[in-house]
């Protein structure tokens, strides 16, 4: 989805990385304009993706790439059991405690990447099959893959919600923007 992602002053790779970050989570949050719980948790196609659960999962790991940065624990650290709750809201789980949850996760990305010394300041990857053993990566790495992470789940959400309503992104663009499509 085409939006203007402001650019950062001259030399700011900080600011231009955080702020593509944020016009991805931005298509997330987009997607669900105007929907109940129900509509948000429902899956009209053949995956079982739901805007909800992909609220949900985009939030949760961004904190987890946030704590590996910071090399702190995950309070919301998923095991082989819950993997699948992070795609699903449970309990009394619902979109707005995601959303403040989310914006709270988004404030200390954009408070820690900000404090740190340089963009390539690394931290180690944790111990998977899916890593290279004894790599590190750099911030500048960990905002791609924030970009590159939410921008693929966004794309999930343009399709859900057109699936859903028949509303498109560039709709659920102008109406977050205050623009009417009458003339």
């Amino acid at each position: 989805m085409v939006t203007h992602v402001p650019a950062e002053a001259s030399g700011d790779e900080r600011g231009a990385l955080l702020s593509f970050v944020e016009a991805q989570r931005g298509a997330i949050r987009r997607s669900l304009i105007g929907l109940t719980e129900e509509q948000a948790a429902s899956r009209p196609s053949a995956s079982e993706l739901s805007l909800s659960g992909l609220l949900k999962h985009v939030a949760e790991t961004e904190l987890n790439w946030l704590r590996l940065a910071q090399q702190r624990s995950n309070e919301k650290v998923r095991t082989e059991e819950t993997w699948a709750d992070s795609f699903r809201l449970v309990g009394d789980e619902t979109v707005p405690q995601m959303l403040e949850f989310w914006a709270k996760v988004a404030a200390e990305t954009e408070e820690f990447i900000h404090s740190v010394e340089s963009m390539n300041d690394t931290f180690p990857l944790p111990e998977a099959p899916w890593f290279p053993k004894d790599q590190n990566c750099s911030m500048r790495w960990l905002l791609v893959h924030l970009v590159e992470e939410i921008a693929r789940h966004a794309g999930h959400a343009d399709i859900i919600r057109e699936s859903l309503d028949g509303r498109t992104a560039f709709e659920l663009v102008a109406e977050a923007g205050g623009y009417s499509n009458q003339s």
